[in-house]
């Protein structure tokens, strides 16, 4: 028997609440409702969810901090869903770990879509072959333990990340434009204006830098896109 699948509902607003756990439901999830930070972490600590809709602004708590402290615990997919339309917030949230940023108010059937392509995303990530290590210079990635080091020493990326430096290690002579790496990542249409590629990217390339700042892992190929650099 299937094990169902459980999506925590983080949002202060109980109409807004009540509609995003119908969306799950009749998605044939399983849903639950939280009205504030300190009762979603609760939540979190009582139990494994498969994914998480978070509001940023919330008594208790705010959606940051919530945030923050799933990205250091977990790879499942959290998709922000708020009223703050700034490029900024967006950038910040998808920099601490968030897979999405939906924005109020939003369209029902956008929603669906999103959480149907995230769940299929953690799922295919978390059945790949258990056995298998891939290897650029110092950097090891252990597919099984979702793991990378760099000589020895493990680095911490959150799931968005780790299948972008998947990608890119997998295929090390393949140049991946924006469009091949957001459509491959996130299982949407990549629109040429978007920036989370770049923000994601950055990341990737800081975190590398600080394991070890004498070698340069990923290349840029100007009009093209990125490459590992050999």
């Amino acid at each position: 028997m299937l094990q169902p699948i459980n999506i925590l509902v983080v949002e202060d607003d109980n109409d807004i609440n009540q509609l995003l756990c119908h969306i799950i439901k009749k998605s044939g999830y399983v849903s639950q409702a939280a009205f504030s930070g300190t009762e979603a972490m609760i939540y979190l600590e009582k139990q494994d969810w498969d994914m998480v809709l978070l509001d940023l602004m919330l008594p208790g708590m705010n959606g940051e901090e919530i945030l923050s402290k799933i990205a250091e615990q977990s790879n499942m997919p959290v998709l922000i869903i708020s009223a703050k339309l700034e490029q900024q917030t967006k950038i910040d949230t998808l920099r601490l770990g968030a897979d999405d940023y939906i924005t109020k108010p939003f369209d029902i059937e956008e929603v669906s879509a999103r959480i149907d392509s995230h769940l299929r995303r953690y799922r295919r990530m978390n059945e790949f072959p258990t056995n298998k290590e891939l290897r650029h210079k110092d950097l090891i990635i252990d597919t099984g333990a979702k793991k990378v080091t760099i000589d020895g020493k493990e680095l911490s990326f959150t799931a968005r990340e780790y299948e972008i430096l998947f990608l890119l290690v997998s295929s090390p002579n393949k140049i991946f434009t924006k469009e091949n790496l957001y459509e491959s990542v996130w299982n949407q249409k990549f629109y040429g204006e978007d920036n989370t590629i770049n923000v994601h990217m950055s990341n990737i390339r800081s975190k590398l830098s600080k394991a070890n700042s004498s070698i340069e892992y990923i290349e840029t190929i100007w009009g093209m896109g990125y490459r590992l650099k050999t």
